[in-house]
């Protein structure tokens, strides 16, 4: 873990390049020289040139009629949000950051062996915190859901100090919490798995940082003299929480995805976004920089991406995904389907920031576009094409493929 630590830039660098009113170079995210690397070494999945120009015009027209920003992220309806205007002190702010941890910690494998049935793993809750109606969430809401009803119903289950506690919170609890529906027939995936997780990551929290992810957040930018990043708090996360710290080894070499650690932290970002973008951001005063992290390597998004034709799959991978085979964490496949992934958003943000400069486009979504904002978006469609709530119109498309399904805690 000490290749992206080398890179770097000093404190005391940082400080002359801001005395001498000079930007501060952003470290290297080796997430993308090595998605480069094991994309090229798998020598499977490819990214289509043609299908990025076609998408990423189609993804920035979207992005505008959508009024599609880092602010989206508070119009979802099971999304606990902090107060504004920021204060450290308000208890929202705490909480809000404790919700947003356990769910980035608990954030993965929802894919389900009963697919498409109404038996699948779910839960029932309401539509949202401002909704009375009830309905059953599936995939990844059916976990928000879970941590929301909890909540609703007393147990403080996004507090590190509870959850770490196997006195305080025991295992019947915490299957308590994820229980599911009434007429399903499973239990959400890797219940145990995510048990383990819970507990080591409220362990480290309480004995670290003051029992929760503020206390962490503050240690990080004390460390950095109020100057850290979004890729340098994704380097503190994965250093402190092994739970986060999403690698492979191909062929002798590394691959660095980092699925939860970025997404924690650009969920973190969104979520305290100013309402004006020129503002300073209130978690990173200095500048984010959000920039330098990539997509979140997910079985979701590729989906999306293979059926905007921005990815192309072989033959043989085809059949596999069709057949529903279980791909091995660490297999070429999988390798090959999550490094294309990587690399295709950051071909489309760079198309994307053509289109801008061609236009003249400054901050017309709202914020700089960046392969974190896609990635939201991105997720956001394939759910709703799932949902049959929408279908993408105006360029050509292929088939929406079945998932490729890895069970793991990593995604």
């Amino acid at each position: 873990m000490t290749v992206l630590a080398r890179s770097l830039p000093s404190e005391s660098t940082e400080d002359e390049n801001a005395a001498n009113g000079i930007a501060a170079p952003g470290p290297a995210n080796p997430v993308v020289s090595s998605a480069e690397y094991a994309l090229a070494a798998t020598d499977l999945v490819e990214v289509s040139e043609t299908g990025v120009k076609a998408a990423a015009e189609y993804i920035y027209k979207r992005l505008q009629a959508e009024s599609y920003t880092p602010r989206t992220w508070r119009t979802h309806p099971l999304h606990l949000c902090p107060r504004e205007p920021y204060s450290p002190n308000d208890p929202s702010t705490r909480a809000c950051l404790d919700w947003i941890f356990l769910i980035s910690s608990l954030n993965f494998s929802f894919w389900s062996e009963r697919e498409g049935c109404s038996d699948r793993y779910g839960v029932e809750w309401r539509e949202g915190w401002d909704s009375d109606v009830r309905k059953v969430h599936t995939g990844y809401w059916s976990m928000v859901a879970a941590v929301d009803r909890a909540l609703e119903e007393g147990i403080p289950i996004t507090d590190p100090a509870f959850y770490s506690s196997g006195e305080l919170c025991s295992d019947k609890v915490i299957k308590h919490v994820f229980r599911p529906a009434p007429q399903c027939s499973e239990i959400i995936p890797l219940r145990d798995q995510r048990m383990a997780v819970m507990r080591e990551n409220g362990d480290i929290l309480c004995e670290q940082f003051g029992g929760s992810f503020q206390g962490f957040l503050e240690e990080f930018q004390r460390r950095h003299n109020g100057r850290g990043t979004a890729l340098q708090l994704v380097q503190m996360v994965t250093d402190t929480f092994p739970s986060f710290r999403d690698e492979s080894i191909y062929e002798g070499r590394r691959v660095y995805f980092w699925k939860r650690a970025q997404i924690l932290v650009a969920e973190t970002w969104a979520a305290f976004y100013p309402v004006s973008p020129s503002a300073p951001h209130p978690l990173f005063p200095h500048g984010t920089r959000i920039a330098e992290l990539t997509m979140f390597a997910d079985y979701r998004v590729p989906q999306i991406l293979h059926h905007l034709r921005i990815l192309t799959y072989p033959s043989q991978l085809v059949r596999l995904l069709r057949a529903h085979a279980m791909l091995k964490n660490g297999s070429r496949e999988e390798l090959s389907i999550r490094a294309a992934s990587i690399v295709a958003v950051e071909r489309v943000r760079e198309a994307i920031e053509k289109l801008m400069r061609e236009e003249g486009a400054k901050d017309e979504v709202g914020a700089d576009v960046s392969s974190v904002l896609i990635d939201f978006y991105l997720w956001d469609l394939a759910k709703r094409i799932e949902g049959g709530e929408q279908r993408v119109e105006g360029i050509e498309t292929t088939e929406i493929l079945p998932a490729h399904r890895t069970r793991s805690i990593w995604y």
